[in-house]
């Protein structure tokens, strides 16, 4: 017997091995399809297994859904909010990039920014303008880890270890240079003024968001375009 599910929480080939090789672990599966462009998933079994195949999925990291008619499904407008996140994320990258990157090629840099006796506040500023964008795109941790921790890392796991990791050592940064001043090691100060990678975080957050809409607005074409093709026929 066949058995029709829709599993959301997949974003690259990986997670399709995953789901497939999760679920045909299963004794009594003997063969399952999962399509990375919709979701759906195809079981063949010898008896009713779909609470077995449920939590088989589950433990590789996804969510599923069973569907009596997958061909009718409801998109879910994917597309459109990973839209407004890239965009209200940009709002934050851009600021955040300039006050970054901007004197190293030549932009004019504003007073209270520039020199070592400012790098304290301008790794604030950084950060602060770092941490909505975290926000905004928290996907990715929640999904990264979240498979990380099933021992099916996806690409999500590399954009949540990545940006993590950046974010992070910028916090040490801040603590670094906050010691500095405040007990007068020039030395250290030096040391990590210029070694912060906020902008990091954010573009690689803020680029990943907007290939994921980019990706989810040509499934949704593609699909609807198929099924609209098996409607006709």
């Amino acid at each position: 017997m066949k058995e029709k599910f829709v599993v959301t929480g997949m974003t690259c080939a990986a997670c399709q091995n995953a789901v497939e090789k999760s679920v045909g672990k299963l004794e009594s599966v003997q063969d399952v399809s999962v399509n990375l462009l919709t979701g759906d998933m195809t079981v063949d079994t010898q008896k009713d297994a779909r609470e077995d195949i449920i939590a088989a999925v589950r433990s590789a990291g996804y969510d599923v859904e069973e569907t009596k008619d997958v061909e009718k499904k409801e998109f879910s407008g994917e597309d459109e909010e990973l839209k407004k996140d890239f965009f209200i994320s940009l709002i934050f990258l851009i600021p955040l990039f300039y006050i970054a990157m901007g004197p190293m090629v030549g932009l004019p840099s504003f007073p209270f920014f520039s020199g070592i006796k400012n790098s304290l506040i301008l790794a604030l500023s950084q950060c602060l303008l770092t941490i909505p964008i975290l926000i905004i795109n928290r996907r990715f941790y929640k999904s990264g880890f979240k498979s990380l921790f099933h021992g099916q890392p996806n690409m999500d796991s590399l954009v949540a270890l990545g940006s993590g990791a950046a974010f992070i050592y910028g916090l040490f940064v801040i603590y670094q240079l906050a010691y500095g001043f405040s007990y007068g090691d020039s030395q250290r100060i030096h040391r990590y003024a210029h070694d912060l990678y906020f902008e990091s975080a954010g573009m690689i957050l803020t680029l990943i968001t907007m290939g994921k809409w980019l990706e989810a607005r040509a499934k949704r074409k593609t699909t609807k375009g198929e099924l609209t093709a098996l409607s006709i026929l």
